[in-house]
């Protein structure tokens, strides 16, 4: 992708953008490593009095302690659908509380039960812990669904960014391992290639770009980046078969990295036969959700995979569970 210009950015994030660009032009493990201290210690366990959070820890097999965000309704009415909420950050930082805005906007559409698990990063260990902590937190989402509420033939799989590649990656691993079906899958501007595409070459957009892009998957490959060895559970633009995956809603901006692989990903979609379906934002920079949020494309981006999301909550339902 050549230069994006100012007059690139979309005139409605346009500000946002260019107050977003300088910051985060140049993200590596030590920039990734800093950010993560100050998320630590400013947001992790610090839970607003105005939403019902508990926290949870389940085992993980090798005897230490996932920890789960639970979101419960204020009030609650029987068979609610169940989100698994997966946060972005490259792989490489990030804490649940930071999406907690994210349950708000779940939770404010439909009736349901959102449980964020603090997965492990990358800068902690590389693939395949994340999916790893993923998957043990939707079967213990599984496991107690009735607990919570939840509809067992109801559990879906959302995320941002990074938490978005980590959704399609688990909707993958789930179906494989045939022991848990996802009803629908919400994975936003996911990042899912680690692979270079025209649109993740050479750009330099706000808040997400190639240098940022190419330190992150070398972070969360470890080892295996630049190898032919990835697995379609590490970036799941490298899947071939696409078919039996849930129902899926996505977003993308057109100046963004993921903008490539986002379209091919639906696409390949819709060729095996999933309801797949894609909203575009010309002009929009990577989560433009966040950092546009209070423009008029950020709050129609949010309405939008909103209505999605209500939608899944009104006609989607796994067979099994």
């Amino acid at each position: 992708m050549a230069h994006i210009k100012t007059k690139d950015i979309n005139p409605d994030i346009r500000l946002a953008g260019m107050i977003a660009r300088p910051l985060l032009a140049r993200m590596n493990e030590k920039s990734f490593r800093r950010a993560q201290r100050l998320m630590n210690k400013f947001m992790k366990g610090h839970l607003p009095n105005n939403m019902n959070v508990e926290q949870r820890y389940i085992d993980r097999p090798d005897g230490s302690k996932l920890r789960l965000l639970v979101v419960l309704p204020k009030a609650p009415k029987p068979s609610a659908t169940g989100v698994l909420w997966l946060h972005g950050g490259g792989y490489a930082l990030g804490v649940p509380e930071m999406d907690l805005h994210y349950a708000r906007k779940i939770q404010a559409v439909t009736n349901s039960v959102v449980v964020m698990p603090d997965y492990r990063l990358s800068i902690e260990a590389p693939y395949p812990a994340a999916l790893s902590d993923a998957y043990l937190a939707l079967k213990w989402f599984k496991n107690n669904a009735q607990q919570l509420g939840v509809n067992p033939q109801q559990l879906f799989v959302a995320g941002d960014s990074a938490g978005g590649g980590l959704t399609a990656a688990l909707t993958l691993y789930a179906r494989d391992q045939h022991e848990i079906d996802v009803a629908f899958q919400m994975p936003l501007y996911p990042m899912i290639d680690d692979q270079p595409t025209e649109s993740s070459k050479n750009n330099d957009a706000p808040v997400w770009n190639t240098y940022n892009n190419r330190h992150a998957w070398q972070l969360y490959l470890g080892s295996q980046y630049g190898t032919g060895y990835i697995s379609q559970y590490a970036a799941p633009a490298r899947a071939v078969d696409y078919r039996h995956l849930p129902p899926t809603y996505t977003f993308v901006g057109t100046i963004e990295p993921f903008y490539d692989e986002t379209r091919k990903y639906i696409a390949n979609l819709k060729k095996a036969g999933v309801p797949a379906s894609i909203d575009i934002y010309t002009g929009g920079f990577h989560a433009l959700d966040l950092f546009g949020g209070k423009s008029e494309l950020g709050k129609e981006a949010t309405e939008k995979w909103q209505h999605a999301l209500k939608y899944a909550s009104e006609h989607y339902f796994s067979e099994e569970n």
